[in-house]
């Protein structure tokens, strides 16, 4: 299969010997624009065309690679960075933030940076999950210039010094030393009246309410994350996300371990001889607890289903009991009690623990 010839790169451009850099941009801009892939979906010849076009402003974009193409021709590339294009991924890999800053549409856009916003819960609120409204502030872009950066009804201007490229090329011996403009500081233009609004930033500050939905059974620590409510790209990629992180406060009876509540249940010394049934705190409210005749201390008692819901998962309550014993006895209670220690058999001096 015979090669195909390689066009002269300024007859794919369209443009004559003398053109100047910016020329070749905006040229480039409009051949780019009109092939491009997106637009262009499944058209074979589109996408040669772009691919011609790339390659041929990767050619004479370049100052250096320029003056060595009109020197030597093709062959003055040789030895350099240059190389043909293969795919379009490949040309929007190449041109990485430079292509996206022509199109706005470049699949090699940066992706903006993420923001981070701390949430406080209290232990219900997580446990049950909730919608709260949080204001976010962040960067917008303009109005008034549309990201421009001029003043309304101005334009920026074509550097002079880099001839819009963004960079210098300063000679040292046979060297030739690609710098960024000091003119322009890299950008290639220079505004002159920069937007009143946005004071030449091209954005502005807003303060954004943004609805957030916390599952239930959120923990501390954990981390939501809301795509695309981040920065705004800097050259025309997606947004970053905004990361939430979570902490929650602590219960006045509760401790969490995953999807089970912990607590401490106080109980006179008869209620966990002779049993009883008591009123406990839950999530849910009060609930109704059986204590079975001679609880010890610190057995746990457990209701199914008093936990937490995370997903489809209902932890347990889990209740340690803790019997009080009283500090001060009336003369009958301490007669009393004298008494029920005779009916066990022996005085609770002549009682040996080890003996049981």
């Amino acid at each position: 299969m015979q090669e195909k010839t390689k066009r002269d790169y300024y007859e794919v451009l369209g443009v004559s010997r003398n053109a100047s850099q910016d020329e070749i941009k905006k040229i480039y801009r409009s051949l780019a624009m009109k092939y491009h892939p997106d637009r262009n979906p499944g058209d074979q010849d589109a996408e040669e065309a772009f691919k011609e076009a790339a390659e041929a402003y990767e050619a004479l974009g370049d100052p250096t690679k320029r003056e060595l193409y009109d020197t030597y021709g093709f062959a003055g590339l040789k030895g350099t960075d240059f190389r043909p294009f293969t795919s379009s991924d490949d040309i929007f890999s190449s041109f990485g933030d430079i292509f996206g800053d022509l199109f706005g549409f470049g699949r090699a856009s940066r992706r903006g940076s993420d923001l981070r916003y701390m949430m406080e819960l209290t232990f219900e609120e997580a446990a049950r999950g909730i919608k709260k409204t949080i204001e976010i502030e962040k960067p917008a872009v303009c109005p008034s210039c549309q990201g421009g950066r001029a003043e309304k009804g101005t334009e920026p201007e074509i550097c002079t010094q880099c001839r819009g490229q963004g960079q210098v090329m300063r000679k040292h011996g046979f060297l030739h030393i690609s710098t960024s403009c000091p003119s322009c500081r890299g950008e290639g233009r220079i505004i002159r009246k920069p937007c009143k609004e946005c004071r030449g930033t091209g954005q502005i500050r807003r303060k954004n309410d943004l609805d957030v939905d916390i599952p239930a059974g959120v923990e501390s620590d954990a981390v939501l994350r809301m795509r695309g409510e981040g920065m705004p790209s800097p050259s025309g990629g997606p947004p970053g996300d905004l990361l939430i992180g979570i902490h929650v406060g602590e219960h006045e009876f509760f401790q969490r371990r995953g999807a089970d509540l912990f607590m401490v249940l106080p109980i006179s010394f008869v209620q966990a001889a002779l049993g009883d049934s008591v009123e406990i705190p839950t999530l849910e409210g009060e609930e109704e607890m059986k204590i079975p005749a001679g609880t010890q201390p610190g057995a746990v008692l457990t209701m199914k289903g008093g936990g937490i819901q995370v997903g489809r998962q209902r932890g347990d309550l889990h209740a340690r009991v803790d019997v009080k014993i009283p500090a001060r006895l009336t003369a009958e209670q301490k007669e009393i009690l004298r008494q029920f220690a005779a009916t066990v058999g022996s005085s609770p001096k002549e009682k040996k623990w080890w003996k049981f």
